[in-house]
């Protein structure tokens, strides 16, 4: 969304890119760290550091700031107000209970993937059919992955208009996560071209090694892609044809039974 200069906060924009230098690579930033992640002076930082820990979402040790729990309030708000996650939540539950798989819904942000919905979590280390239950890091509510290592990423780029592809590929890298990421950019497109010509994507240990994930996009009636449904599983059961198919048939009539509802 585009908006009159006269309408944007500046100060609230660097407050956020503040809160957002925070990652899991960087947990505790000093002034310096935190300047050089936002482009912002050091002075300016120091000021927006100061402030956010003023209001509690910071707390610091007086060198080293680092998010309190206080950040969780957006998230919070989030999942109890916004109408994708709760409408997802019934289907994905469903589906976890008929397979004894891991599902969850996905949207797109910027070069990340987020999960706003997610079935429950195995506890057990072996299914009821003896298969070991899968341990994936990292797939929680709001946990963000690598858009081009991502079974979802990739089907919600290959929805993108030709000239959004374009420009996204264009200024995100595509490092390599595991030794089987696709990192060449002329390889990722003719990758999307065929998610795109197949309607799903079968993404396998490009994000994680040991893992898995088949998923397909979730339109509305419009036709326009507004999240990503998908199955997390081991190699050993998506790999064989029956259950790869058996799954996709799954994720797909789910997609089909919701869309009147998108």
């Amino acid at each position: 969304m585009t908006i009159a200069k006269a309408d944007f906060i500046e100060g609230l924009a660097k407050g956020l890119a503040v809160l957002e230098s925070f990652d899991t690579e960087r947990q505790r930033l000093s002034v310096s760290l935190a300047a050089s992640r936002t482009g912002l002076s050091r002075a300016a930082a120091r000021r927006q550091l100061l402030t956010l820990t003023h209001l509690g979402y910071l707390e610091t040790d007086g060198s080293h700031y680092w998010l309190s729990a206080r950040v969780l309030r957006f998230s919070g708000s989030y999942l109890a107000s916004a109408r994708l996650p709760r409408l997802l939540q019934p289907t994905l539950n469903r589906l976890a209970a008929q397979t004894g798989e891991w599902f969850s819904a996905v949207v797109l942000d910027e070069r990340e993937v987020v999960i706003v919905a997610r079935s429950g979590f195995f506890e057990t280390s072996t299914a009821a059919d003896s298969r070991p239950l899968l341990r994936a890091y990292g797939l929680h509510l709001g946990a963000r992955l690598p858009a081009h290592a991502t079974s979802t990423g990739r089907v919600l780029l290959a929805a993108l208009e030709p000239a959004a592809l374009d420009e996204w590929i264009a200024a995100q890298p595509l490092p390599r996560l595991t030794a089987r990421t696709t990192t060449d950019a002329a390889a990722f497109r003719a990758l999307l071209a065929t998610v795109r010509a197949d309607d799903f994507c079968l993404a396998s240990e490009e994000h994680e090694a040991g893992v898995v994930a088949l998923a397909v996009p979730l339109r509305n009636m419009a036709g326009q892609t507004i999240a990503a449904l998908n199955v997390v599983s081991s190699p050993a059961r998506l790999q064989r044809v029956a259950a790869r198919r058996s799954l996709l048939a799954l994720l797909s009539d789910a997609a089909s039974e919701l869309r009147g509802s998108l």
